[in-house]
Order: structure tokens, then C-alpha cells, then sequence
């Protein structure tokens, strides 16, 4: 089955309610059980077949009742609210992995998710630094979430980790952070003091370049 030839290159934000080196990561059970949080990304070039996507942005919040790979996972996406309506319809057609081989990112999410959501068009926060391992991204009642540097639990120094994964489908290196959650949209969670990552991402229809 041919696609249509897309690509989103940009800075992409995963923050969920596990302890730091989120276990999806590593083939493991998430931390406390169930599996929740935010995905977001700021698109610096990206296109669509003929529709461009430079500089807009999308999230989404998740929750899965438990490991990601047993399914049963509820989704959200928010699209920013700047998009027209056809980089709209491009932005959900990515997102719901329609257009994307087998076996990567966006894909496999849809084989795992069972609930989505309707989606917003709102305004997406997005600020993004990933050598200080910082970032902000809030949606106004939907959620907002925020990294910063893990700290030494001895003398409080910033501590700094990456996580290289030279077959990964979500990123191939990222910066791991500490992050604070908070959704009050459709799908609610609270969390502070749990993992980030933080990732310079190229997506296309053949999955993470």
C-alpha cells in the first residue's frame, strides 16, 4: 500500500506518570500501573503531501490501564488552533497512523488505542530547550505540563541522562528530565516528580529518520 509522502521535523515532548527512563522504553511494565501523560510536538519544517505544516504544533493526552503493548488505551489529540482546515485534516490523518508503515510510531499507537476522543483545535504553549532539559506545554483546560533537570538528591545539581535507542520508533535519542502533569480535560491526571523525555524528532510515513 502506497502513502503519502509526509514528513514532521521538529522538537517533541513526552511527559507520563512513571519514574525517570520511562520503562516503554526498556520493555517494562509501567511504574505504577496504568500508563498516562502527554505527547507534543512543534513542527520547525513539515509537510503533507502539498500541505505544509511549518511551525504548528499538536499534543495529545493518553491513558492506558496498563503496559501499552495489552491496549485498551484512550486518547485525546489537541491540533493547534492556527492550522486551516486542510493542515487540520492533515495533522489528525498523521495522528491517527493511517498514513505510516507498519510498525512505526504513529501506527502502532492506533493498534493499542480503543477510545479516541474528539479532538480540539486550541491554543498549544510550547516552549522547548532541550540542552538545559527544560520545557513547558499547556493547553488552556485541557493541561500543562512542564521539565526540568533531574537534581542529585544529595546536593541538588542538575543531573543529565540520555536514553540512545538506535531502533527506536518515538526518537532515537532523548534527554531525560523530571516532569510535573497536570490534565483536567477529558482524560484527568496529577503527577510531579516523573519522567521526560525530550527529543529532536524527524517523522515521515517510514517511521523516526
Amino acid at each position: 500500500m502506497a502513502h503519502v509522502n509526509w514528513s514532521m521535523k521538529g522538537k517533541h515532548l513526552k511527559n507520563c506518570n512513571c519514574a525517570f527512563g520511562c520503562p516503554c522504553d526498556f520493555n517494562a511494565r509501567p511504574t505504577y500501573g496504568p500508563c498516562e501523560g502527554m505527547v507534543g510536538m512543534e513542527i520547525d519544517e513539515g509537510h503533507f503531501g502539498d500541505v505544509k505544516l511549518d511551525g504548528l504544533r499538536w499534543a495529545a493526552t493518553y491513558h492506558w490501564p496498563g503496559p501499552l503493548h495489552e491496549g485498551n488505551g484512550t486518547i485525546q489529540a489537541i491540533v493547534d488552533e492556527r492550522a486551516d482546515e486542510r493542515q487540520r485534516e492533515a495533522l489528525l490523518t498523521i495522528l491517527s497512523g493511517q498514513e505510516q508503515v507498519e510498525g512505526t510510531f504513529f501506527q502502532i499507537i492506533s493498534m493499542i488505542v480503543n477510545t479516541v476522543l474528539t479532538p480540539q483545535f486550541l491554543p498549544i504553549d510550547f516552549e522547548f530547550d532541550l540542552d538545559g532539559r527544560t520545557a513547558r506545554v499547556a493547553v488552556p483546560g485541557v493541561f500543562e505540563t512542564t521539565s526540568e533537570p533531574i537534581k542529585n538528591p544529595v546536593t541538588g545539581a542538575p543531573h543529565r541522562i540520555r536514553v540512545a535507542i538506535p531502533d527506536g520508533f518515538e526518537y532515537r535519542e532523548a534527554e531525560i528530565a523530571s516532569a510535573t502533569i497536570k490534565s483536567t480535560g477529558a482524560i484527568k491526571f496529577d503527577s510531579a516528580g516523573c519522567h521526560s523525555s525530550l527529543a529532536d524528532v524527524t517523522f515521515t510515513q517510514n517511521g523516526v529518520v
